[in-house]
């Protein structure tokens, strides 16, 4: 793995690096992605996923256009398990993407920085939720989430950074992390999936 390769330069990093991950892979209907990653904010997997499946029985379990979401009564998705505010920002999505003829095809055509411009202006999009879009949507290999609670936990260990001052904890993560790109978002993923193992003792 090229990535794996580029990683293990950063000493520290290589501690955390195990078997190679498989490659990012592109999902289609983008739109869609977006709404079900609103829907599963502060849930676990489980129940996230529980709730995006009532979400597809209202269309018959496909996948539905942002038109359709729009002319789905309030209540209705309300019913599935929404609180208010996320109904909301559902619809915020499917209404910004109808009226900037969001597509597929026009996001893979933008850089990252400026999907990351374009949809942080939907009400209840926040660039955490774009940089997750990014990574587990269109396959980008160089994401950094800095503002990841997991990410800046794992980083804190590994490259034993002080933790009081926030500001600067993000500072040192971005220099750190500056050594990994192009593969920032494999990067990513490791210190996840380290940070989520089981403790062996030594």
């Amino acid at each position: 793995m090229d990535y794996l390769l580029h990683l293990q330069k950063d000493k520290k990093l290589a501690k955390v690096l195990k078997e190679p991950l498989p490659l990012l892979q592109m999902r289609q209907n983008i739109p869609v992605r977006l709404m079900a990653s609103i829907m599963s904010q502060q849930l676990s997997t489980k129940v996230a996923k529980v709730i995006y499946n009532r979400f597809l029985e209202i269309f018959g379990g496909e996948e539905p256009e942002p038109g359709l979401v729009l002319d789905t009564p309030f209540e209705t998705l309300r019913g599935i398990g929404l609180s208010n505010a996320k109904v909301n920002y559902v619809q915020n999505v499917a209404r910004f993407c109808l009226e900037h003829e969001i597509t597929d095809t026009k996001l893979l055509s933008l850089s990252n920085e400026d999907i990351i411009s374009l949809l942080t202006q939907i009400k209840g999009v926040g660039k955490w939720t774009v940089e997750m879009l990014l990574m587990f949507t269109l396959g980008r290999e160089d994401v950094f989430a800095v503002d990841d609670l997991g990410i800046q936990q794992a980083m804190i260990k590994v490259y034993k950074i002080a933790s009081e001052d926030k500001k600067a904890v993000k500072e040192k993560m971005l220099k750190i992390s500056s050594k990994w790109a192009p593969y920032r978002t494999y990067a990513c993923l490791h210190l996840w999936n380290w940070k989520d193992a089981p403790v062996v003792a030594e």
